[in-house]
């Protein structure tokens, strides 16, 4: 056991140190030096029983993580975090975040608690994104939010149901929207392919533990046994038929240009960059 956790607590600092160094590079190379505000923290789940604070990232096993919050949060409500529904989840009102705290609370709490969050290969959950509100018939929220306006943008020719509905959005198109200087300038990305970095703010809080989707289950077990509750409370162990692999992440990544596959990868570049996800050999950077 103890050897156990002492091999854990090696790689988790190892991955702290990554992320320090990925942000003392971009801060040297940036100008843009920001400080946060309550509006940059809707993203961090505060657990105050446990003193926890969980960073989500959605497509990062987010749900599954939402639910584990809110057994930890609901006093004795909830003992199995699979009892409750994934919609219920995603209520915003049954989970506390730190936006919703004073200054001085907010600051207490991340200087005191245990910080985390879960993060992936970062065009693996863009495709996966991709695939879950662009090719399913149940987000139809999705096809007409961003569908319509990136079929009306990037499709030439597009007929009057793909403009009206905006169902069947390709990759191809959905990676020219992401790429577009207008998009940006439009606000933030849309949370399911905003970046890592603009959702958790690794180089403004410093976390103490960045899980990855790779390892989920070892890493979130880890995160429970560190705030006492590993015997009583275990991560769902998932195996999902349909999740997102790097075999699928190639093949849509070859249906884009080599000069999409540049911009989408500088994008995403810092999230490569923090938690040491090489780059992907499919890429054409040349």
């Amino acid at each position: 056991m103890a050897s156990e956790l002492s091999g854990a607590a090696v790689l988790h600092q190892t991955r702290r140190d990554q992320v320090v160094d990925a942000c003392r590079v971009y801060n040297a190379s940036s100008r843009k030096r920001r400080v946060l505000t309550p509006g940059d923290l809707k993203h961090l789940v505060v657990d105050e029983d446990h003193e926890l604070i969980y960073c989500y990232v959605p497509k990062v096993a987010c749900t599954n993580w939402k639910r584990v919050m809110m057994v930890l949060t609901g006093r004795g409500k909830y003992s199995d975090p699979m009892e409750i529904p994934s919609n219920e989840a995603h209520v915003p009102s049954n989970l506390k975040t730190l936006n919703q705290y004073s200054i001085a609370e907010i600051n207490h709490r991340l200087k005191n608690y245990l910080k985390f969050l879960f993060v992936r290969e970062p065009f693996e959950r863009l495709v996966s994104a991709y695939r879950n509100k662009f090719t399913l018939k149940y987000n139809s929220s999705f096809h007409k939010r961003f569908g319509t306006r990136i079929v009306r943008r990037y499709r030439k020719n597009a007929t009057q149901d793909a403009l009206l509905n905006g169902a069947d959005v390709k990759f191809k198109e959905f990676a020219e929207y992401l790429v577009d200087p207008a998009t940006q300038r439009d606000g933030p990305l849309n949370e399911h392919w905003q970046t890592v970095y603009q959702l958790c703010h690794p180089c403004h809080i410093h976390y103490d533990l960045v899980g990855k989707y790779e390892t989920l289950e070892e890493d979130a077990n880890y995160v429970l046994k560190l705030v006492g509750v590993g015997d009583s409370l275990h991560f769902p162990s998932y195996a999902k038929s349909t999740r997102t692999t790097d075999a699928m992440t190639a093949q849509f990544f070859s249906n884009i240009s080599t000069q999409q596959q540049i911009q989408l990868y500088q994008l995403y570049k810092l999230d490569f960059l923090m938690f040491n996800y090489s780059t992907p050999s499919y890429l054409r950077l040349d």
